[in-house]
């Protein structure tokens, strides 16, 4: 249910008479108490049409002031307001347009299609939450400074609730995986232009929820779906006692007005054996993208430019049965790399001989090559009790090392040939030209197994996957010295039957 400081918006309407008994022209209801002045939600009769009406939100000024208004709806004549099923779907489907177009990225109007309301499980609690964040959206960007800060400390908590996250995973599978990624895109950009104020103010505050993840199970497969904006995430290694904002401010725009999305995909198969069952999963996808939240003009107008982001330097994910009583191994079909090494020596020797001095001069030299075949990408699996584990670590292709945890030199930093130099244009890359990684199943299918006893069998497990995600900033054009790295830690539940 609806957190309790957070008004029950879907309840108050289907309660207001119909417009024809309303004694007033307006009806209001207070989502904001506590700052000064108040935040209200209306509904008021508009004269566009009869009977009809259009929703607000209101500074409860002497004068009120107006933050945002809906498109007007029809009604039916002494009918409740939100009786009628395309009623609902019109005011959703306007209100989540108008979320959607508080980025600079405009969405494509193509992908957004909502089935009728009477097939919406937990309609009810869909209803609330798309109000909740209309209104903490609206306070980011339309409040007056007064009274903003205040509205966003009260709204911030409601998206950590558990209510919140589950609904919220409600609507991204009725809006939609296109959708879903702008809703993504419009609130984290939001999120990262309020935090930018309070870094400007020298205040240090996390997001009220710095990670949306989601899981899915169906037909053999896990998805996890994952998004942060890139200030969300924790500063895991720096080479700066502060971020890159406080000593660059355009390279702290470009760094910051970022989101990482990720999504993970993993086969599972159960076999049941004559004295065991097992159960192994196994690779289908993992992509991980570093998106801008702003059009390219800001990037290179604001900030430093275009190709100055952050990319993926070490992604890690870990399975572990939460009930380990009939577990009777653990199992990879992945050997530990070990890569050859061709070492080469080369020896000359040089004498020359000059008259009348009859000494011989000779000099020797004697070189070594070492040659090693490393990929940039390095996996590797790996077994914690019983937990199964997948890793991808990105190394330096110059001298080998993990790029996460190493530091490059300041020499290697403006030399215009170094690896990490046009990353997303170089026929070399490690990445995609748009800046992330794909690992998929045909390059790194490999399995973890785990061997569960014959009493297990028809039993429905719980599985906890969680893992991290760690982005990392070398300069690529921009001339500067600064680097970092960032991490973003995932956790997500999900079931699966034994049978």
């Amino acid at each position: 249910m609806a957190p309790s400081y957070f008004p029950d918006i879907w309840t108050w309407i289907q309660n207001l008479p119909p417009l024809s008994k309303w004694q007033t022209d307006t009806k209001s209801i207070l989502i904001i108490s506590s700052s000064q002045p108040s935040l209200l939600l209306s509904i008021s009769k508009t004269q566009l049409y009869s009977p009809s009406f259009s929703f607000s939100i209101n500074a409860n000024y002497s004068l009120p002031v107006s933050l945002w208004t809906s498109k007007p709806l029809k009604s039916a004549i002494n009918k409740t307001l939100l009786f009628q099923e395309p009623t609902i779907s019109k005011l959703l489907t306007n209100i989540i347009k108008d979320i959607l177009n508080y980025t600079p990225v405009k969405p494509s109007k193509s992908f957004l299609k909502l089935p009728g309301s009477n097939s919406i499980p937990d309609l009810k609690h869909i209803f609330n939450f798309v109000f909740l964040a209309l209104v903490f959206i609206v306070c980011i960007y339309e409040a007056p400074g007064d009274m903003r800060c205040d509205c966003i400390n009260m709204l911030k908590g409601q998206f950590a609730s558990s209510w919140a996250r589950e609904t919220s995973k409600k609507l991204m599978r009725l809006m939609g995986s296109n959708t879903e990624e702008q809703w993504m895109r419009s609130m984290n950009l939001a999120i990262t232009n309020w935090m930018m104020e309070l870094r400007s103010k020298n205040h240090v505050l996390k997001a009220p929820s710095p990670m949306y993840s989601s899981a899915i199970s169906g037909l053999g497969l896990w998805k996890l779906q994952l998004y942060c904006p890139v200030i969300a995430m924790e500063i895991e290694k720096c080479n700066s006692p502060g971020p890159p904002g406080e000593e660059d401010e355009k390279l702290g725009f470009s760094l910051n007005y970022h989101q990482l999305e990720g999504v993970i995909q993993l086969n599972h198969q159960v076999v049941v054996r004559e004295k065991s069952i097992d159960v192994s999963f196994s690779i289908d996808n993992v992509r991980c993208d570093v998106i801008r939240l702003v059009n390219d003009i800001l990037l290179k107008e604001c900030g430093a430019g275009i190709e100055e982001k952050h990319f993926p330097s070490r992604i890690s994910l870990q399975l572990t049965p939460t009930i380990q009583t009939n577990v009777l191994s653990v199992s990879v079909n992945k050997s530990s790399e070990n890569p050859q090494r061709e070492i080469g020596i080369e020896r000359t020797i040089e004498g020359t001989f000059e008259a009348p001095n009859p000494t011989i001069g000779i000099s020797v030299s004697a070189g070594e090559t070492v040659i090693t075949n490393l990929k940039p990408w390095k996996f590797e699996q790996s077994v914690y009790g019983y937990s199964g584990s997948f890793n991808w670590f990105l190394h330096d292709s110059v001298n080998g090392r993990e790029v996460f945890s190493s530091k490059p030199s300041k020499l290697a930093l403006i030399q215009p040939k170094s690896w990490f130099k046009n990353r997303y244009s170089s026929a070399y890359r490690p990445f995609t030209r748009e800046g992330g990684v794909i690992f998929a199943g045909d390059e790194y299918g490999e399995r973890v197994l785990w061997r569960f006893g014959k009493d297990a069998i028809g039993e429905t497990m719980e599985w906890e996957v969680k893992g991290s995600i760690l982005l990392t900033y070398w300069p690529n054009k921009y001339k500067t010295f600064y680097t970092e790295t960032r991490k973003l830690e995932f956790s997500e539940t999900l079931n699966l039957k034994l049978a």
